[in-house]
């Protein structure tokens, strides 16, 4: 199968996703295609990517003066000491601005790589090689980067837009099932915001998806940025459209910081849990009729994803997950923001609610 390409138009960067197999030992080919040029780079490299693949990246950037970080990417490495060590290297190295920062990882390895490279000299060129299925279909687009803080996930970022994105489909093949679960959770999400169509092709497919199977998995990663892309041309700096990508995300990311980030709850699964929360409270406030409620929860239910909140929390953490969604950054006033289901491809945004009325939703949630 031919690579697909897509291109992304934001006000600030005008970039190219390529999405195929094995496609990152022409990585130069398509570097030189898109006119983006450097002598040294910083490969910043998630420990857990398979050696042979780095080596075929390597392989592909002859000539070119690399610098490698390996990176243990998770939650809690998210943070601001991570960049810190990363702008001493190029601080060390004297890289130019002409010079590159290359991810290759996953979303946290993208978001702080990204991050460090919007600090330095203000501005480096970033080049994002997504290797989870997560990282290819979300965080990779859309320029979003940062670290967490004990006080929440992603409260210091910027955007910063890549000057390439390279999915290459034969990362996922080292990923446990766990993480391919975790990025079909966004695939899901895509689908329930803004695209009824793309949302029956997974129930017919989901299973071919989770297998990797091809043109199957292609295709869910190229129609899940290209919803993505749509959003983000209208919305760069989530000024307003662009908080539709975030249902689900209040009470995932409150999810995740109650449980210190640990590896009992990732993100994708968080998400997941909390698409499921935002539907239950949708339905609650008669925003989603309860048809379509029942067949997006019965798509959840018949791949056997995470659903039940009770199995993770109890009504003891009841506050400590609310004092994570105060602190969500897409509030705007003391109220709670939450992101709602009409119906499948139609959301509403901008709700806001106060403290009392969302902990006695929760408490019904953690007790029946």
């Amino acid at each position: 199968m031919k690579p697909i390409k897509l291109n992304i138009k934001t006000k600030s960067e005008n970039y190219p996703i390529i999405i195929g197999s094995n496609i990152i030992q022409n990585l130069s080919r398509h570097l030189k295609k898109n006119s983006i040029n450097f002598n040294q780079c910083l490969m910043i490299i998630d420990k857990k990517v398979p050696k042979k693949m780095i080596s075929k990246l390597t392989r592909s950037l002859k000539g070119k003066k690399i610098t490698k970080f390996l990176f243990n990417a998770n939650e809690k490495n998210k943070n601001l000491n991570n960049v810190n060590k990363i702008l001493q290297i190029l601080l060390k190295k004297n890289f130019s601005r002409l010079d590159s920062i290359i991810t290759v990882g996953g979303g946290i390895t993208g978001d702080v790589g990204g991050f460090a490279a919007s600090l330095f000299k203000r501005g480096l060129k970033f080049v994002n090689i997504p290797t989870t299925l997560l990282s290819q279909v979300d965080s990779s687009v859309g320029g979003k980067t940062g670290v967490n803080t004990k006080e929440g996930k992603n409260l210091i970022g910027s955007f910063y837009q890549p000057k390439i994105v390279i999915s290459d489909t034969k990362f996922l093949l080292s990923l446990p099932k766990r993480e391919i679960i975790c990025g079909y959770g966004e695939i899901l999400k895509h689908s329930i915001i803004l695209n009824k169509v793309f949302y029956k092709y997974l129930n017919n497919n989901a299973l071919q998806i989770l297998d990797l199977k091809s043109p199957f998995i292609e295709k869910s990663i190229f129609e899940s940025c290209k919803i993505k892309k749509k959003v983000v041309e209208k919305d760069e700096k989530e000024k307003g459209l662009r908080k539709i990508l975030n249902f689900g995300h209040t009470f995932a990311h409150a999810y995740e910081a109650t449980l210190g980030y640990s590896k009992k709850l990732n993100h994708g699964e968080a998400v997941i849990l909390g698409i499921i929360t935002s539907l239950n409270f949708s339905l609650e406030m008669k925003i989603i009729k309860p048809k379509e409620y029942n067949q997006i929860i019965q798509h959840i239910l018949k791949l056997k994803l995470p659903s039940n909140i009770r199995n993770y929390f109890n009504p003891k953490n009841l506050n400590t997950i609310l004092n994570f969604m105060t602190k969500d950054k897409k509030n705007i006033s003391k109220k709670i923001n939450l992101i709602l289901l009409k119906k499948i491809g139609s959301t509403v945004i901008n709700n806001q609610y106060n403290n009392l009325r969302i902990k006695k939703f929760l408490r019904k949630q953690l007790v029946n």
